[in-house]
């Protein structure tokens, strides 16, 4: 798994150098990167959503100009700024709009802000789009012409690279494939982030995993989870749903194969449209990944899923597996489409 521990020094770096920042709602994650897509370094520091955007700004600015002095780096060292952030956006403007998870940050023009602050061009995209640019630079996708990334936590991210670009979209809501829907029925189950009714992340995220396990051990379900029913959903988890899996539980084995039961429709459904000849999974919920027997088991459900509902020649042609970056993914995509940003302007 990637440390975030930085990957070559100065001397050996390739130039030119680009800051990639990707902001969550905790911390903002900061990483110094290289031409060939090494860290020189990496650090983070406290979103401190409540204070506002500009705050968030300044301390970042401050914090890039720190150590480029600390480095004897000069704006043409670290010529652009990548900055990715959670949606919705307006990407042509730069503007925020209204990020559930950033509510005092709603309708801030936060390119433009980050590019005054730090006298620089910045390259603006969606923080599920910038892992997945990570991802199709220097992680799984790295041999790619195509890839579709699905970053599963609390909801359900995507980024789609195609020839190289990202997929922005007319309203900037290109990728989120969270909200694509895989079943129309009038009961089916709400998603997280908007309510949208019967959307993929209803079905496939870490909140729907929890959901869903409260749903059946309410019923009556045996399982060894069932100590966790009146605690908080910090208690009943994701994780605690993927440790009792390998102890052999069979409440918590059917969780994820339903899990990947809708993966494999959403994904079906993606690649029938788009055809990238690969998809990758990101984020937390992984269910212990490749280390893992149920991440295994996990991966074969959706690719079994998958392989069901399409062509004999799609299912040759596509890949579907981990992704490598972990929650580097994020910055490193930010540093890699500020780089994408610098050669165009340099053609």
């Amino acid at each position: 798994m990637p440390s975030s521990a930085p990957a070559t020094t100065l001397d050996d770096a390739t130039k030119p150098l680009f800051w990639g920042i990707d902001i969550g709602g905790t911390n903002i994650k900061i990483g110094l990167v290289d031409d060939a897509g090494k860290t020189l370094h990496f650090d983070h520091i406290p979103t401190q959503e409540s204070e506002g955007p500009q705050s968030a700004v300044d301390r970042t600015a401050a914090f890039l100009a720190k150590v480029e002095q600390e480095l004897g780096l000069s704006h043409e060292d670290v010529p652009v700024i990548g900055l990715g952030s959670p949606g919705s956006m307006d990407i042509p403007r730069g503007y925020l709009l209204d990020p559930p998870n950033l509510p005092h940050w709603w309708n801030f023009p936060i390119r433009d802000a980050f590019a005054e602050a730090t006298g620089r061009p910045v390259a603006f995209i969606n923080d599920a789009n910038a892992a997945a640019y990570g991802e199709f630079w220097v992680g799984t996708g790295q041999r790619q012409d195509n890839m579709v990334l699905l970053t599963l936590g609390t909801g359900v991210g995507g980024g789609i690279v195609v020839a190289d670009e990202l997929v922005d979209g007319e309203n900037s809501f290109g990728g989120e494939c969270g909200h694509m829907i895989v079943d129309p029925s009038p009961t089916a189950r709400l998603c997280v982030w908007g309510g949208g009714r019967g959307q993929l992340e209803a079905y496939a995220s870490a909140s729907a995993v929890v959901d869903r396990t409260r749903e059946r051990l309410t019923a009556g379900g045996e399982s060894s989870l069932s100590g966790l029913l009146g605690g908080s959903n910090t208690e009943l988890s994701a994780k605690a749903v993927y440790l009792a899996a390998e102890e052999g539980d069979a409440l918590a084995l059917e969780i994820v194969d339903e899990t990947a039961f809708w993966l494999g429709i959403g994904i079906t459904t993606i690649i029938h449209m788009i055809d990238p000849g690969l998809v990758v999974l990101g984020g937390a919920m992984d269910f212990g990944g490749e280390a893992s027997q149920v991440g295994q088991r996990f991966l074969e459900g959706i690719r079994k899923e998958f392989h069901a509902r399409t062509f004999a020649h799609v299912a040759k042609g596509t890949k579907i597996g981990f992704a490598s970056l972990g929650g580097d993914a994020g910055y490193l995509g930010a540093a890699g489409y500020a780089r994408k940003a610098y050669r165009k302007r340099m053609q």
